[in-house]
């Protein structure tokens, strides 16, 4: 499923990895954790002005064309006042603007639910994301998922699906199932219920984990929204037990009308703490040479799992 070329430095090993299905590649060097960049959060905790406290979001956020927002328990959405996407929405998780303990699991499966109403209006290609704190990207601190849905996947997605594509005409099974049944026994492999949970052995970014879901659509996720709330909390309890608290969030579907050879899955990566020197885990190599410097080694990362857990 991936391929690992190691070279001997002074400082240690060095790791070029490739995923042999979409080309994917990162480089991981364990040697650079030395650095203790990631030190304890500086959280920014003021609520003033925020959009999206209860206080302000009847009257500082959009409204669909009907005049409404969509409700679905504490989680609300609505239109993107800056949308990047052709059909772009937000979803406040929480009327609470700083989350100091564990996000309520009811609140995240009622946000996630409400955001694939909300897309559901839309086709196209859909994907519900989550930036937590600014140095994950977030332009505002009270947490949120952002929801998009366009005619063409994004390039992530793109490979997955053209590459899984190809995958099922030459081997007559889904990639997605052959990669379950492989990463289940490797030293990678988190915890599994109807969602399978692993450490992503080509990581994108710090610590990432996926989940690969047994549907592929949006429209199917709706018996699976309980279990994935519950797996992605369980992620990130595990970030916190580190010592990360930012991280970056995407589940990824295909469209209705598409051809099987693909699995939805989601996928988390942690993020450098808010701190006061404005540092960012992301330089040229993960944003012009689009492949990722990592620190942790994804089969540490399922021994960490176990040692928390």
């Amino acid at each position: 499923m991936f391929t690992i070329r190691e070279v001997r430095t002074d400082r240690g090993v060095l790791q070029y990895r490739r995923e042999t299905l979409t080309g994917i590649r990162c480089r991981i060097s364990p040697v650079r954790c030395e650095r203790q960049i990631d030190a304890a959060p500086a959280m920014p905790g003021s609520r003033d002005g925020c959009p999206f406290c209860p206080d302000a979001i009847e009257t500082a956020t959009p409204t669909f064309e009907d005049g409404t927002r969509l409700r679905c328990g504490k989680s609300v959405t609505f239109p993107n006042l800056y949308p990047y996407a052709e059909h772009h929405v937000v979803t406040v998780i929480t009327p609470d603007h700083d989350v100091a303990g564990l996000f309520d699991r009811r609140c995240l499966a009622d946000a996630i639910s409400g955001t694939a109403e909300a897309l559901a209006r839309s086709p196209g290609y859909a994907s519900i994301n989550w930036n937590y704190l600014p140095s994950a990207g977030a332009s505002l601190v009270h947490p949120h998922l952002q929801g998009l849905a366009d005619s063409e996947p994004t390039c992530l997605a793109g490979l997955y699906l053209s590459a899984g594509r190809r995958y099922l005409a030459d081997h007559g099974r889904l990639y997605w199932d052959d990669l379950v049944e492989r990463e289940r026994i490797s030293g990678r492999f988190l915890f599994e219920d109807e969602i399978f949970w692993s450490a992503n052995p080509v990581p994108l970014g710090e610590r990432e984990v996926r989940g690969i879901l047994p549907v592929s659509t949006l429209a199917e996720l709706g018996p699976y929204v309980e279990d994935l709330a519950t797996g992605i909390l369980q992620v990130v309890t595990f970030y916190r037990s580190l010592g990360t608290h930012a991280f970056n969030l995407s589940i990824f579907f295909d469209t209705p009308s598409a051809g099987r050879g693909h699995r939805a899955f989601c996928s988390l990566i942690a993020r450098l703490n808010p701190n006061r020197r404005s540092m960012c885990d992301s330089a040229f190599m993960e944003r012009l040479h689009l492949e990722p410097v990592v620190l942790t080694l994804p089969e540490e990362l399922g021994a960490l799992f176990r040692e928390k857990s």
